[in-house]
């Protein structure tokens, strides 16, 4: 399981979440069978949509971000719900490119920089929430803030990363985003700014032996922080087969017709990768229930 920690100052003025994604990030990588830089990639998505998904509001509330940078790892898209419950997907999962110039798992080279990166919360609504930006970096945490400053008009500062080990197992993930309310005076984002100068990267503190707690508090040294929540988190997919044969009934009579020419029709999950099997007269029944639509 992972763990979002939420501090507040004591002003009220901002408020840091964090999370330790490692479980997270482990079951990526198992799931979608991604090479060291898609993982890293995948799962800085996949904890920012954490993060975003847990400062909403309703039960059911939820939000998707979508990124697609022109890189070779295509499409990645990543769902969370108000409980910070995540599930992923990506349309390339091995992509081999060289270290960037620090040494480092080259994220900016595998997402690209020549693309946008979308957000949809459904809060219940009549319609979802939408807004886009441009990639302004690639390597993910710029271009959350980016969008957030930009689309949301919520000043901020974000942290992601994932550390792969040789062998493709995830050693450490995790991050943080720091929101400032429109009150907050120009002390407090001094101190902050001062803060994460301060801060080494989020895998450096968490393979010292800092915990998620340590890590959000630290983002609010100086302005009398307080924990604010602490929940557990997942890797958690909600298909079923219910919800396949909706889909199924939403493809038409016609496909239908098309697909009950075979013995099986396989339908797999993109986010989780179960498979459903439907037999050519379990297809003929879906056929008959979209007729009566």
């Amino acid at each position: 399981m992972g763990r979002i920690v939420r501090t507040i100052s004591k002003d009220a003025s901002v408020v840091c979440s964090a999370i330790d994604g490692k479980d997270i990030v482990s079951e990526i990588e198992r799931i979608h069978k991604t090479s060291a830089v898609v993982t890293a990639a995948l799962g800085r998505l996949s904890m920012a949509a954490s993060l975003m998904g847990f400062g909403l509001k309703g039960e059911k509330d939820s939000i998707t971000i979508r990124l697609n940078g022109g890189g070779p790892t295509g499409s990645l898209i990543a769902v969370a719900d108000s409980f910070g419950n995540v599930k992923s997907y990506v349309q390339n999962p091995v992509v081999e490119i060289p270290l960037n110039q620090f040494g480092k798992l080259d994220v900016k080279g595998a997402v690209g920089t020549n693309g946008y990166l979308g957000v949809v919360k459904d809060l219940g609504l009549k319609e979802p929430y939408s807004g886009q930006v441009p990639i302004v970096s690639g390597e993910i945490a710029e271009d959350i803030t980016n969008y957030l400053a930009t689309s949301e008009q919520v000043p901020s500062a974000c942290a992601l990363g994932v550390l792969v080990n040789p062998d493709l197992t995830v050693a450490q993930a995790g991050g943080f985003i720091v929101e400032l309310l429109p009150f907050a005076p120009e002390e407090v984002v001094t101190t902050i700014e001062e803060n994460i100068k301060k801060m080494s990267s989020v895998t450096t503190l968490l393979s010292e032996g800092k915990s998620v707690e340590d890590i959000a508090m630290m983002a609010l040294d100086g302005l009398e922080p307080n924990v604010l929540d602490d929940f557990k988190v997942s890797y958690r997919c909600t298909c079923s087969r219910e919800k396949v044969e909706t889909a199924l009934i939403s493809t038409g009579k016609e496909e239908l017709l098309d697909m009950a020419k075979d013995e099986q029709t396989q339908v797999e999950c993109h986010f989780c990768d179960k498979k459903y099997v439907f037999t050519s007269a379990e297809i003929m029944a879906l056929c008959e229930k979209a007729s009566q639509n």
